[in-house]
């Protein structure tokens, strides 16, 4: 989005009439090779030398519940409000490879997110919206696969090529081991098919993010900064390996890796881990892949913290979700979902999820933050640190990498245990009062919370499942046979490091075309791999 108060010279000016720069650089000497310029080797001023003076940040709002009915007009309301790109939610028995008619779906159709069955499902979610145009973003990790691939045939069937296709699905399954639970399938045939989403990204769909390596949900489980960084890299060098080990190279798939990172209340540190992280990332893929600049590039989308939003005087959360967007604006991030005043008590309202990307707007607009370039560089707090944050996040990987890479380190709970530490040393932080949360253990009113009316969820429940019974009544079952064979046959390749495999997303579109179900092509893999139970 291009700032349409930027005259055509492109000089800008504060509201006193002083000219801003492009960017500033220090007053006397060379700019130090650890900080050097926007969007070159190492990238901590961004990852383009513009920044937000050619284009905002993606202005990327989550969203997803009950139907796709439902979910599809929260999309349409926040594109007509001027949001720039579309994110979802998907309910329990989605992300766990469940249909809505399962029994253990009981009680959960529709609840965290949309339910989504089939591709006719999908086809309702994304009614009216331009997939050429608009990008979309898929928090879905296990089943990432079966979703890309709907979102591929919603597009065929639409007439839309898979190459004007662009979006993100998370597919970042190390981290539901570590921090988030939504795992269905041991760990090695997860990470084979993950290095196959990749391989089909970057041939059949290159504007497409194969991956959305998440810390996010990391630091939602009560890591630190550091460790939110530390950990997410630690997993994206165990994708980077595993697909390099699956034959494809570096720079082939590399450049479209995208991050997630969530963003707290110390705007300082918070501004000082986005840029510590772009360092961290390209020095790790220089020094180790020799890769190139694209492949060097950390691109990320941010999230407000969840954790930080408090049931109690809920208004307050508006200024921390205003705090978190400076922090993320001023620290370079590509993309943003701020959230809403309410999600402590309930799904958010549709006038919370529009204040949230006003929010955004009056930042974006507003502030001064997109004037220039990394505005805080220079500043002896920020550098120092970003130095900080880079170093001990090195250390911490290192001590990952000592115990063998990701997958070793959790097995032996190494993530676990460590982020469990901080959490449970910040609880007791906030329960002593060393760390106050306002309208919480200080300057409480004692007034209660709002209740907000959730949805009817047991008659959405109904409707859903009727709409799946329709759409199996109407398919040919024997062709959802032979497609659901096909993957059975090439599965079991997956399971076993160094076999040779035959492509599985092309069988995988195949089986969605012919309309089966997120849970039947769900079963046949954990037929042949089995379900992971850590020990």
């Amino acid at each position: 989005m291009t700032d349409p108060r930027s005259p055509a010279s492109d000089e800008r000016l504060t509201p006193s009439g002083i000219p801003v720069a492009p960017v500033y650089r220090p007053v006397a000497g060379p700019v130090p090779p650890s900080l050097g310029e926007p969007g070159a080797f190492p990238f901590t001023r961004g990852v383009q030398p513009s920044m937000y003076r050619g284009r905002f940040w993606t202005m990327r709002q989550y969203a997803g519940f009950g139907t796709a009915q439902e979910t599809n007009a929260r999309f349409k309301l926040l594109l007509e409000a001027g949001q720039t790109g579309l994110s979802t939610a998907f309910d329990l028995p989605t992300q766990m490879g469940l249909d809505s008619d399962s029994p253990r779906s009981l009680g959960e159709v529709g609840r965290v997110g949309v339910a989504i069955d089939t591709v006719e499902d999908l086809h309702l979610l994304l009614d009216g919206i331009p997939l050429d145009k608009v990008s979309t973003s898929m928090t879905i990790n296990a089943t990432a696969a079966v979703l890309l691939a709907m979102y591929v045939v919603v597009a065929e069937e639409r007439g839309i090529p898979r190459g004007k296709l662009s979006g993100t699905i998370q597919n970042d399954i190390l981290k539901e081991y570590i921090a988030r639970g939504t795992y269905v399938y041991p760990p090695e045939p997860s990470l084979a098919l993950i290095a196959e989403t990749f391989r089909f990204c970057a041939e059949e769909v290159p504007s497409f993010n194969p991956i959305s390596i998440s810390g996010y949900h990391i630091r939602e489980a009560g890591a630190t900064a550091v460790q939110e960084l530390a950990f997410t890299f630690a997993n994206a060098l165990e994708y980077v390996q595993r697909a390099i080990d699956a034959g494809l190279a570096v720079d082939a798939f590399a450049p479209r890796l995208s991050f997630f990172f969530a963003c707290h209340n110390d705007l300082f540190e918070e501004v000082a881990k986005f840029r510590a992280a772009r360092r961290i990332w390209a020095t790790l893929m220089r020094a180790r892949y020799g890769a190139n600049d694209a492949s060097c590039k950390l691109r990320f989308h941010t999230q407000t913290g969840g954790v930080t939003l408090q049931a109690q005087q809920p208004l307050n959360n508006i200024v921390r979700v205003a705090v978190q967007t400076l922090a993320a604006t001023l620290g370079g991030t590509q993309s943003l979902h701020t959230n809403g005043y309410d999600e402590a008590l309930a799904l958010p309202t549709a006038e919370a999820a529009t204040l949230a990307l006003r929010t955004q707007q009056v930042v974006a607009y507003e502030s001064g933050v997109a004037q220039t370039v990394d505005p805080l560089a220079g500043s002896y707090y920020v550098e120092a640190l970003t130095d900080e944050v880079e170093k001990r996040a090195l250390e911490l990987l290192a001590q990952v990498e000592a115990l063998g890479g990701s997958s070793a380190a959790i097995e032996a709970s190494f993530f676990q245990e460590e982020i469990g530490r901080s959490a449970y040393e910040y609880q007791l932080s906030v329960e002593s009062g060393a760390t106050v949360l306002v309208g919480v253990n200080k300057f409480g009113d004692g007034v209660a919370p709002p209740i907000i009316k959730a949805p009817d969820f047991a008659s959405l429940e109904q409707g859903q499942r009727a709409r799946l019974a329709a759409v199996r009544a109407k398919r040919d079952a024997g062709a959802v046979t032979r497609a659901l064979d096909a993957i059975r046959a090439a599965a079991p390749a997956y399971a076993r490091p160094g076999a040779e495999r035959l492509p599985l997303m092309p069988l995988v579109i195949d089986a969605v075309r012919a309309r089966a179900t997120v849970g039947e092509i769900s079963d046949v893999l954990r037929d042949v791999w089995g379900e992971y139970r850590p020990g």
